[in-house]
């Protein structure tokens, strides 16, 4: 077991664990530490805890110090020297005529590193540019691509929900959000309802993914064959929250509508099956995080 100390270093970040140096220390607390690409200002999300010694990458960083004023000035002044960036590299992208669109830049707290985000279409051949960059700065110069969803939560704006992009207000990480988590849901394959601004498929899908997963267990599917007090008949529809089936019987006519029981009033004697056709697969497949 080790006593540990969790840093995040962007308002909705991953968050990092460092060796409290014997300091105890409170949530909102900004601090000094060392990372692996430099010397970096964050705040404290994690309050002093023991964790196991598996769970913390080694070797664990110390603290280096609680920020002092000199420190959030120096912190400010980097924010400033930023904006004036993210001018000069979108002069210098236009000016070597690449196909990229610069999306934020960051100042390591020491000054020591320049790292500008970008997205591209495809690979971008931007070594001309970082040596021009590089003349500029004086100092290291580092371009990193990133993808749809790293710029909507940089970047920030309203989900079709009318509230503020989930990833930019509180997911620290993305997690994968499959076609199928959709089908299972039985909500509409069009891609307008069920991808986000960012054009992949919408995190939300994600939340209730674990209890759709549970009813689906116990819930026959459409196609699944059951016994119901009127008979045998076949699922024509299901409606997981509301946990009633529609049932085309056996016994009545082709043209009869179906008939409504809920699951506790059937036996399910043959179940169905949730398939994603060919076409349904090629038609989405842009949507899924690549």
């Amino acid at each position: 077991m080790a006593e540990v100390i969790g840093v995040r270093f962007k308002e909705v970040g991953k968050v990092y664990y460092f060796d409290p140096d014997n300091k105890k220390l409170k949530n909102g607390d900004t601090v000094i530490v060392e990372t692996s690409r430099g010397v970096e200002c964050g705040m404290v999300a994690i309050e002093n805890k023991e964790v196991a010694d598996e769970e913390i990458v080694h070797p664990l960083k110390k603290l280096i110090r609680v920020a002092t004023k000199e420190d959030l000035k120096h912190l400010e002044e980097n924010r400033k020297k930023e904006k004036e960036a993210l001018k000069i590299c979108e002069q210098k992208v236009a000016d070597h005529g690449l196909d990229m669109k610069l999306v934020d830049v960051e100042y390591t707290f020491d000054n020591s590193k320049i790292l500008f985000y970008f997205t591209a279409d495809g690979r971008v051949d931007f070594r001309a540019l970082v040596k021009d960059l590089a003349s500029v700065f004086r100092t290291r110069i580092e371009l990193r691509q990133i993808g749809v969803r790293d710029e909507s939560k940089m970047l920030g704006g309203l989900g079709v929900c009318g509230r503020p992009f989930c990833c930019s207000m509180f997911l620290g990480e993305f997690h994968p959000v499959s076609i199928k988590m959709a089908k299972e849901q039985g909500l509409s394959l069009s891609p307008t309802k069920i991808s986000g601004t960012c054009g992949r498929l919408m995190c939300c899908l994600k939340y209730e993914q674990e209890a759709y997963s549970d009813l689906l267990k116990r819930t026959p599917k459409v196609g699944a064959i059951v016994k119901t007090p009127m008979g045998r008949g076949l699922v024509v529809d299901n409606n997981l929250l509301t946990q009633t089936l529609k049932v085309k019987m056996d016994n009545t006519p082709d043209d009869a509508a179906p008939q409504t029981f809920k699951v506790k009033e059937v036996r399910l004697v043959k179940d169905g099956y949730i398939r994603l056709n060919k076409k349904e697969i090629d038609e989405l497949k842009q949507l899924e995080d690549q």
